[in-house]
């Protein structure tokens, strides 16, 4: 599989350990940086790279790495089909795939070790969209949100629950 890989200063260790092991099972490595160990770069100017490679379809699936890995994983979220979520278990990992469709796997550098970090890699990569009816008209109200076109009773639904409507 095609997987890209990035990471700031706070995932840069982890980045490196990861492309290794995922060269070493045969995947094919695209590596979005950061090269160089930097730590007063920016989050955003690797993920968005990476996120824009996933959702083109230039890398199969990404893996995203910062301190906490939440900020990878909100920028990441930004771009229109994108699904990424921030993983620290397998189940996650491979769940996040078969139900969401999720596309791209965030960790925290400073909040994991490797180990675990590659057994939520392996079950990432493992997993397929299961495809199932109630996923996908899920992931269709996702999608409508994402282009800005979410089904008007919808947010009658979200100012109600807010106390917003009239």
């Amino acid at each position: 599989m095609k997987v890209g890989v990035a990471a700031d200063h706070g995932g840069f260790e982890m980045r490196q350990q990861l492309a290794k092991l995922l060269a070493s099972e045969g995947h094919e490595v695209v590596d979005f940086g950061n090269k160089v160990y930097d730590t007063n770069d920016d989050y955003p100017d690797f993920t968005i790279p990476l996120a824009r490679a996933v959702a083109t379809g230039g890398v199969a699936r990404g893996i995203l790495i910062c301190g906490s890995g939440v900020g990878a994983s909100v920028a990441a979220n930004k771009v229109n089909g994108v699904r990424a979520a921030l993983c620290g278990d397998h189940f996650s990992a491979r769940q996040g795939v078969e139900d969401d469709d999720m596309n791209i796997v965030c960790f925290g550098g400073r909040t994991m070790g490797i180990a675990l970090a590659w057994d939520c890699t392996k079950n990432f990569l493992a997993a397929n969209f299961s495809g199932a009816e109630r996923h996908r008209r899920r992931l269709t109200k996702v999608i409508q949100l994402e282009n800005g076109i979410m089904a008007p009773e919808n947010d009658r639904k979200e100012f109600q629950l807010l106390g917003l409507d009239d």
